[in-house]
């Protein structure tokens, strides 16, 4: 693998991404909740931020895009369909777009439902998706500007990147929609194995994320669910879970 990758947590529950390719020495961001830790992490590592690669118009995805931009002059690239809700924008992209990291390239997939331009990047060479808050560990983001149809979409498109791909989401959710997991899911043996490695590196206060796609196929009962309509009953049953 070229890419360093560095988790950096941030506000409650978000982790930010770092991505340092070593060849051309260029950095990026994915998803700056805020700037300080992002600014902080880079300069104890040396690394020049020359790049912000935002998924989706949150605030908690794109609130240290301005202060990085100023301090660094990077370069912000995000989806076209939420130009008008980031203003720091440079390049606009979509789906089957291309962007580069220096000596390696990503491809760009709509993966709209939490947001309705929601986007994720895949680098095909380096088994690696941010997915931003589409995809999670045993769980998908809630549906705030999208449809149910289009989250199940989402799924396909991400079950069908080979299974090695690490998937680099953006938050720690993973006991939580472990939890609701089980109650979907009482039966799966995998899922039940899971959860007791992720209580337990919870307990010793360990990251639990990136995931795979292996791992999702197998105990995520969204990208397991096989229909639109079971899809839908999981998010709302989830919604309102509180086990």
């Amino acid at each position: 693998m070229a890419l360093e990758i560095v988790r950096i947590p941030a506000l409650d529950d978000n982790y930010i991404w770092l991505v340092h390719e070593p060849v051309s020495g260029e950095t990026m961001v994915v998803d700056p909740a805020e700037a300080d830790p992002v600014l902080a992490e880079a300069e104890k590592r040396g690394w020049h931020i020359t790049q912000i690669w935002n998924t989706h118009w949150h605030p908690d995805h794109i609130g240290g895009n301005a202060d990085i931009k100023t301090a660094t002059g990077c370069h912000v690239t995000g989806p076209a369909a939420e130009a008008a809700k980031i203003n720091t924008l440079d390049t606009l992209v979509k789906e089957g777009d291309t962007v580069r990291l220096g000596a390696v390239q990503a491809r760009v997939l709509d993966v709209p439902a939490h947001t309705a331009g929601h986007i994720a990047y895949h680098f095909a060479g380096e088994d690696a998706a941010f997915v931003g808050d589409t995809l999670f560990a045993m769980g998908c983001g809630r549906l705030f500007e999208g449809s149910p149809a289009q989250m199940y979409a989402n799924m396909r498109k991400l079950e069908a990147l080979p299974e090695a791909t690490r998937v680099y989401c953006a938050h720690e959710y993973t006991q939580s929609n472990g939890r609701y997991a089980l109650h979907a899911e009482p039966d799966n043996a995998a899922l039940v194995a899971r959860m007791a490695e992720v209580d337990a590196a919870r307990a010793r206060g360990e990251p639990t994320v990136p995931t795979t796609i292996a791992l999702e196929k197998a105990t995520n009962p969204f990208m397991r669910a096989t229909s639109v309509d079971e899809l839908a009953a999981r998010r709302a049953a989830k919604d309102n879970f509180r086990g």
